[in-house]
């Protein structure tokens, strides 16, 4: 990625020799890094500046360490209900130990996120790198002419590089908006969170989206007390309502308190040290530290893309066509600061587009199928159009709706919040999108993507023999409401 940094003086680092490559990536994201060594492996003569994150930033500050934490906080939950599953945990003293007692060793889960991501850092910078044949620059770089960058190398001397092709690949960093009082509080974003600084004894989080809701998922699963404020009328604002609501409820039962329609105009700190968060319409909530979860803004500050004649869009994303194109002549862009759905694997279907234009191949990110998932517990899984999305689009919809408690799998598991939705086109009998809470939400969400760019039917895919008991047997069962 690339940071703020100040305009050379003119004439500065004349002497500088000018270094051709065939490709120039900069910021080392999922698309970047991916087709950096692909390309390098093919021969090509490739240079990669990345800022700090070396692997991206699902590795370092967003996928991988928040599923981590998630995963350890899910161990906690099973271990203070593991009664229910005629499981007794004795004490090591050999006495009976009330399971609810179990705790999270702040140190031991910042220990194990961290080894986690770091052995997947080093295999980065030690092996995947190396072994593709790159030259791997850990720097800050910044346009000084069309294809061309000087890169402040940490711990060298400055480089000057041009490339045949570039791709900008520098993602997007937590948004922070301006609150009244903001600056006069402590406060974390969610890459500030997942450092651990420390456990709060109590939780305000700023935000409804994904970010928001997993994080208050989190560490309510960590026994922490959380208020989360959001402005719209339900949170995860892309979803049906009732999509939202049983996501809501799923959050309360973990002790969480959600207020919608609060959106906050100001922040202030407590005589006892608490941050209070105020909301227009009067409510306040109060914690010992507050988390800002209110998007990401893309990394666009200090690349000096003007001089490569880059334009952004309205919003600050960098502006490109359906091949990734951005107004630059072979300079491209891709990931977030693209405009891509902000998830690994959108970055990473931009790196096979990407692939396959640079191969002379036909290729685009037009049409394309992109699901989520929402790591909260239980988890939200989403491909395809709501219902709300599907109606308003003119489709004549049918919705196909179960409880999660109907699937046999989920009863043995002893997690039967939840529910499958299916979005069906009532002339066609095409699915058109699939909302999925329950257990492994994450992975059933993929068969119904299967489904839907193979252009099933959904009576295709009610009678499709699904292995039992299993998670994905479901959508037999919520499609045969549909007769």
């Amino acid at each position: 990625m690339t940071d703020n940094h100040a305009a050379a003086p003119a004439g500065a680092h004349e002497s500088e020799e000018l270094e051709e490559v065939d490709l120039l990536v900069v910021g080392g994201g999922k698309a970047g890094k991916s087709l950096a060594m692909l390309r390098a492996k093919a021969g090509d003569k490739v240079v990669m500046v990345e800022r700090d994150k070396i692997g991206g930033t699902c590795i370092n500050v967003a996928c991988i360490p928040t599923k981590t934490l998630i995963s350890s906080a899910r161990v906690l939950g099973e271990a203070q209900g593991a009664g229910a599953h005629g499981v007794d945990l004795p004490a090591a003293d050999g006495g009976a130990q009330a399971l609810s007692r179990a705790r999270i060793d702040l140190a031991a889960l910042r220990a194990r996120k961290e080894a986690v991501v770091g052995g997947m850092v080093a295999a980065h910078r030690d092996t995947l790198y190396p072994s593709s044949g790159m030259d791997f620059v850990l720097g800050t770089a910044r346009f000084i002419a069309e294809r061309t960058v000087e890169i402040d190398v940490e711990g060298g001397p400055v480089r000057r590089v041009r490339g045949a092709r570039v791709l900008i690949n520098t993602g997007t960093a937590p948004s922070v908006p301006p609150i009244e009082g903001l600056e006069q509080v402590r406060y974390w974003t969610s890459e500030d969170l997942l450092t651990l600084p420390a456990l709060p004894t109590s939780l305000v989080v700023l935000g409804g989206g994904v970010i928001g809701v997993e994080m208050a998922s989190l560490m309510g699963l960590l026994g922490v007390p959380v208020t989360l404020m959001h402005a719209g009328e339900h949170i995860l604002d892309r979803e049906d309502a009732d999509v939202a609501a049983e996501v809501t409820a799923g959050l309360e039962a973990l002790g969480v308190t959600v207020l919608t329609g609060a959106q906050v105009s100001r922040v202030s700190a407590g005589a006892d040290g608490s941050v209070v968060a105020h909301s227009q319409d009067g409510r306040e909530a109060s914690g010992s530290h507050l988390l800002v979860a209110l998007g990401r803004t893309p990394v666009t500050e200090g690349l000096n893309l003007e001089a490569a004649g880059v334009e952004l869009t309205d919003r600050g994303f960098v502006r490109v066509d359906e091949q990734l194109r951005t107004t630059a002549e072979q300079v491209y862009a891709a990931g977030d600061v693209a405009g891509t759905p902000q998830f690994t694997h959108a970055s990473w279907n931009d790196f096979r587009v990407l692939r396959d234009i640079l191969a002379g191949k036909e290729a685009t990110t037009a049409g394309r199928l992109i699901p989520w998932a929402v790591f909260t517990t239980p988890e939200l899984g989403h491909v395809g159009l709501s219902e709300e999305e599907a109606r308003a689009a003119g489709h004549e919809v049918l919705v196909a709706k179960t409880p999660t408690a109907a699937v046999p799998r989920a009863k043995t598991l002893g997690r039967t919040e939840g529910f499958y939705k299916v979005i069906v086109d009532a002339r066609t009998d095409l699915i058109l999108g699939a909302a999925i809470i329950g257990p492994e939400a994450s992975e059933v969400v993929p068969s119904v993507q299967m489904a839907m760019l193979g252009g099933l039917t959904w009576r295709q895919l009610r009678d499709a023999v699904i292995t039992h008991p299993t998670m994905s047997e479901g959508l037999n069962i919520v499609l045969d409401s549909l007769g």
